[in-house]
């Protein structure tokens, strides 16, 4: 994990990547708990035999389910000393170019694209996120990310 001590220090990282998170296994359960939280059953995700008929002979997660493992990653990929809090902004841009298969690893690769100040103590940056499953070229997922860090109270 990448530790930067302040926002200066961050931003100073714009254009650059910042680092990769660990591996992550995305299992059935995950999926079907994914399912259950959202409502969206449909077979692809969750019907494990039909799907062996499918056209990717096995489940897949949901892509809302890879985009929600960006904080997870992000969390686990760099962090700022001086942050006392993050909030996720939004997003603009989400692609999926490719389906992730139960039972896969996949990790994300980090670049900051901008780090810029706001008001009230804090910096609003834009990430572009990659999420790469283990053993395939193309990536899962590729988000470009907002997010609002803000920097510790004084005592």
């Amino acid at each position: 994990m990448k530790v930067f001590k302040t926002l200066a220090e961050l931003q100073l990282a714009a254009g650059s990547k910042i680092g990769s998170s660990e591996w992550i296994l995305v299992t059935q359960e995950h999926i079907r708990l994914f399912a259950q939280a959202t409502g969206d059953d449909q077979w692809i995700h969750l019907d494990v035999e039909r799907a062996k008929l499918g056209p990717y002979k096995q489940t897949i997660a949901h892509g809302f389910l890879t985009l929600s493992l960006l904080p997870c990653i992000s969390a686990a990929t760099y962090s700022v000393e001086e942050v006392s809090m993050g909030l996720n902004y939004g997003l603009n841009k989400v692609r999926f170019p490719a389906p992730l298969p139960a039972g896969s690893r996949v990790r994300g690769h980090i670049k900051l694209l901008t780090c810029e100040p706001i008001e009230g103590g804090g910096a609003q940056l834009t990430t572009e996120v990659q999420i790469e499953m283990e053993g395939l070229e193309k990536p899962v997922c590729v988000a470009e990310m907002v997010s609002r860090l803000f920097v510790k109270a004084p005592n």
